[in-house]
């Protein structure tokens, strides 16, 4: 078997965490400690993050999407493919080394979704864009941590907090979806979810196209 490589590892900005980048032929992996957060032979989740957003938004014009977390791409590649020329996207990352990996050591694995003209990538924390963005989204898909329950970085929490689903009530259009990636499904925050005013359902959803291993849950919220 072949071995992996480490290519790089990086600090989580506020966070004592360490975030490491390993590479094993053509396959990827980030890791933090000994918990691996992505692998890019498993996208099926991420990429149903967008695809069952962009069903909730058919038919809308020049939708803005706003996507915390670049990870590996999976959502945002799922994102082009699916929403209509006119869209605008916006990929909020908080760890610059993310971004850097993405345009080099796994510049194959974006695929050059990174120029789209549809996409701006900024560097920031998603949490600071939503409550810059009053009424302004047609979606916000959040696949940051590891869902609701954080494992990167504490104050990742407060987007899945009643007042963080408050806010993004508030960037929503009438309508607008929230979308939140998870490993692990949570029946409080479903009731948090529609404690702030969103109409809630939680999908299961399976981390590997071939419909076999790990499923994990996606929530889909419409702002009322």
């Amino acid at each position: 078997m072949i071995p992996w490589e480490e290519l790089d590892e990086t600090a989580i900005p506020g966070e004592a965490g360490t975030l490491r980048l390993k590479r094993r032929g053509a396959e990827y992996s980030i890791m933090l400690g000994a918990n691996e957060l992505m692998n890019s032979r498993l996208s099926g989740s991420e990429e149903a993050l967008a695809e069952l957003s962009a069903e909730k938004l058919a038919g809308r014009a020049r939708p803005m999407v706003l996507i915390g977390g670049l990870g590996m791409g999976f959502t945002l590649r799922a994102a082009l493919a699916v929403l209509p020329k006119d869209a605008r996207i916006i990929v909020a990352e908080l760890v610059p080394a993310v971004i850097a990996w993405a345009r080099g050591p796994m510049a194959d694995v974006f695929s050059g979704s990174l120029d789209d003209p549809r996409v701006e990538i900024v560097e920031g924390d998603v949490a600071a864009l939503i409550a810059a963005s009053k009424g302004r989204l047609d979606a916000i898909l959040l696949d940051v941590d590891n869902g609701p329950d954080g494992l990167t970085r504490d104050d990742n929490d407060r987007l899945y907090s009643l007042a963080g689903l408050a806010a993004s009530r508030r960037a929503l259009k009438k309508g607008g979806v929230l979308a939140v990636w998870s490993a692990h499904p949570d029946e409080r925050f479903t009731a948090r979810m529609r404690k702030s005013g969103f109409e809630t359902e939680a999908k299961t959803v399976r981390a590997h196209r071939k419909k076999r291993g790990l499923k994990h849950v996606i929530w889909l919220g419409l702002a009322r």
